[in-house]
């Protein structure tokens, strides 16, 4: 590869004029994560391939764009040169289908649950424009949320953005919505489920449900991880995806499992909410959102965002509070909020 006249970039083979972006898309990922196996993961594809789409990139460009040894991957040189390019390209494509994509339909909204913040959000933003059409969406997890955002299947969503794969939190826009306390559902029969609140360290030896197994749930269980580590407090064994509030309700009640939460939760029956103090844990919650997307309802859920967070005091972080590094570094990020 080589720069040519002007500062355009070349390669050895050329580069042909059809493209196909998949390919680059690959490639970024790759880039992003210098690991095969963790970029399928946020591609949702096979990782063999992820591995040809690579390989016919560089056969395409005639040169290598990664160094794959059995413990690390690298950019090559060629491989650094594009790396810019594609992201331009890439961004330019979803920019292109998120502005047609928009014109004169209903706005696909992913409020994690019945009751949460980003369904208050939403409604508060349909009582505000009645004449834009918001539909809901109930799926938990903001992980298959982004999958879901960056493939064209829905618009917006809210969660956890940190414990998002970098390559797919690069592709999508995100404000913060609000530091919202966590808290434990205990069996309400469980030794703890008489204090008003619950000290941290009150749940040592304690195995909380905070979502392992379901791959759409990932940010929060890593929040758990975090949140658990060195106090004795254990996340339950992986358990595969549970589809549905009945299904959580059954389950919970067989297993008799404390479960991870925050203070916007189902009331669960034969159940109790209780909200963790010492120190006071904090889910940052954002509004996700594709990249380039323009449409009625994304301006006033925005609006709807900037009218709770004030009214609400939802973004002021209380001191002592616990939160992720990762979390309160987007937090502190040029333009967040």
């Amino acid at each position: 590869m080589s720069i040519g006249a002007g500062g355009r970039l070349g390669f050895n083979g050329g580069v042909p004029n059809d493209m196909d972006p998949r390919l680059l898309r690959a490639f970024a990922a790759v880039a992003e994560e210098l690991h095969f196996s963790r970029a399928a993961a946020t591609l949702y594809v096979a990782q063999q391939a992820l591995s040809r789409d690579v390989r016919r990139l560089e056969r395409e460009l005639g040169t290598e764009l990664f160094v794959r040894t059995t413990r690390r991957v690298e950019l090559t040189a060629d491989g650094e040169r594009l790396l810019p390019y594609a992201r331009r390209v890439l961004a330019a494509q979803d920019e292109l289908a998120a502005a047609f994509a928009a014109d004169g339909r209903p706005l696909l909204v992913d409020v994690s649950a019945p009751v949460s913040t980003g369904r208050r959000v939403l409604e508060e933003a349909r009582a505000t424009a009645p004449g834009t059409e918001l539909i809901a969406r109930f799926h938990s997890g903001l992980t298959g949320a982004a999958a879901d955002i960056l493939a064209g299947r829905l618009d917006v969503s809210f969660g956890r953005v940190a414990g998002l794969a970098p390559a797919v939190l690069s592709r999508l826009d995100h404000r913060p919505v609000r530091f919202e306390p966590m808290a434990v559902v205990l069996p309400e029969d469980h030794a703890l489920a008489p204090l008003p609140e619950i000290p941290l360290d009150a749940l040592a030896g304690e195995r909380l449900y905070a979502g392992a197994g379901n791959p759409t749930t990932a940010e929060w269980t890593d929040l758990a991880e975090r949140l658990f580590a060195g106090r004795g407090i254990a996340v339950a064994a992986p358990f595969p995806q549970i589809e549905g509030e009945a299904e959580f309700i059954r389950l919970m009640r067989k297993h008799r499992w404390p479960v991870l939460a925050t203070i916007e939760f189902l009331e669960l029956p034969g159940a109790v909410l209780r909200p963790l103090v010492d120190p006071v844990p904090l889910a940052l919650v954002s509004m996700v959102w594709r990249r380039g997307l323009r449409h009625p309802g994304l301006t006033a859920l925005h609006e709807a965002v900037t009218g709770l967070s004030a009214t609400g005091d939802w973004l002021h972080r209380p001191a002592g509070s616990w939160l992720p590094g990762p979390d309160a570094r987007l937090t502190a990020a040029p333009g967040a909020g």
